[in-house]
């Protein structure tokens, strides 16, 4: 086990980040994609767990690719995994970053028209093909080029040989939802394009994406979120990676009729024990997750810990550096100052402490702030 971050017995809070799970998780959708290849994605600094941590437990287990946004993170990839091939999917930022991709064997995801004509440029008065990605807009409208774009650059390029396309790419805007028609007519059009651009490798789903079956899958597939354990599909478990656990600083006892945290929403009905423990929103918890209060409540129960086989629930608003729970149900006995109270984890699914704070997995793992204690659990081969 390797430790980072703030001591533990000074940190209000603590992870604990299973490397073998992680590493579990990449195996089984390596082997729902097969024969395609699975690459790693660890953009956001490898969705906040650590990137240093992440890239060799990943290519401990066969991934020799790898997606990061930015060039810096691309940087620390090639740190952790000096023979990988990373792609960059927020292609080039300007002419001067040319250079740097280039040096650090970047792969940058051509996204524009500009872009393109950036790494033609370069590669002409470098007098080598460098290799880059072409990303395709098939329908997300957010990045890439258009089909149009994309078939002429085809032609043109297999006469010019300017640059070295790898890889075309898509990204699938509604893969979350299995039966939605857009799927199909992403798959469809992505399709076509390809055509232009013969055997070259091509890819175009994630998590969600990899389970809409071998059609979709091409010769790469992208998972993120289930990689980090979380559900990729409903009734789709991952194994849990990451726990996060905020330490008890103080038992307080209030009575019926008393009020909890900031606006006083919340109102005991009863006699009550109330733990308050060391994370808010400060530490990436999300002020959405309180018990009362905030908006979201009118649609979805409020958020809870877990701790010593309970669930205790959130009482009042979540705040910058505390968080209210009430643990009246453990008794006066059943909890003490010390003791940790799991946000999210093997007992609070990550996508469940999500959903009660109105958002989503990707946001509540990439959002964990720097005060915790981080502990990391080796997986095969990574130490």
């Amino acid at each position: 086990m390797r430790e980072a971050g703030t001591k533990p017995h000074l940190a209000g809070g603590r992870l604990t980040i299973d490397l073998r799970s992680l590493q579990a998780n990449f195996r089984a959708l390596a082997k729902v994609a097969a024969p395609a290849r699975v690459a790693g994605i660890v953009k956001a600094d490898a969705y906040g767990i650590g990137i240093a941590e992440v890239v060799p437990a990943l290519a401990a287990v066969g991934c020799d690719t790898f997606f990061v946004a930015l060039p810096e993170e691309g940087f620390a990839v090639r740190r952790a995994a000096p023979q990988a091939r990373i792609f960059v999917l927020n292609g080039l930022f300007g002419a001067e970053a040319a250079e740097a991709y280039a040096g650090s064997q970047l792969i940058p995801v051509i996204n524009t028209a500009v872009d393109l004509t950036i790494w033609e440029r370069f590669c002409g008065r470098q007098g080598a093909a460098h290799p880059c990605a072409i990303h395709v807009d098939t329908g997300m409208n957010r990045l890439g080029i258009t089909p149009a774009e994309a078939i002429a650059f085809a032609d043109e390029n297999m006469l010019t040989g300017t640059v070295n396309p790898v890889l075309l790419m898509s990204h699938l805007a509604c893969a979350d939802r299995r039966d939605d028609p857009k799927n199909r007519r992403q798959l469809e059009l992505f399709r076509q394009v390809r055509r232009a651009f013969g055997d070259m490798e091509a890819s175009l789903v994630n998590s969600s994406g990899l389970l809409l079956g071998r059609d979709y899958h091409f010769g790469l597939c992208r998972p993120g979120i289930a990689v980090y354990g979380g559900s990729p599909a409903p009734g789709v478990t991952m194994r849990t990676v990451v726990t996060a656990e905020a330490r008890v600083v103080q038992i307080r006892y209030a009575r019926a009729g008393e009020t909890i945290s900031y606006g006083a929403t919340a109102v005991l009905e009863r006699d009550s024990i109330i733990a308050v423990a060391a994370a808010g929103y400060a530490d990436g918890f999300p002020r959405a997750a309180s018990g009362s209060g905030v908006p979201i409540r009118q649609l979805f129960p409020g958020g809870s810990g877990f701790v010593h086989g309970r669930r205790v629930p959130i009482v009042g608003r979540v705040t910058m550096d505390l968080t209210m729970f009430d643990v009246t149900d453990l008794g006066e006995d059943g909890i003490a100052t010390g003791d940790h109270i799991e946000l999210f984890g093997p007992n609070l699914p990550l996508d469940e402490a999500a959903r009660a704070a109105g958002t989503i997995s990707y946001e509540l793992l990439t959002r964990i702030g720097q005060r915790y204690h981080r502990a990391y659990i080796s997986g095969a081969d990574t130490r």
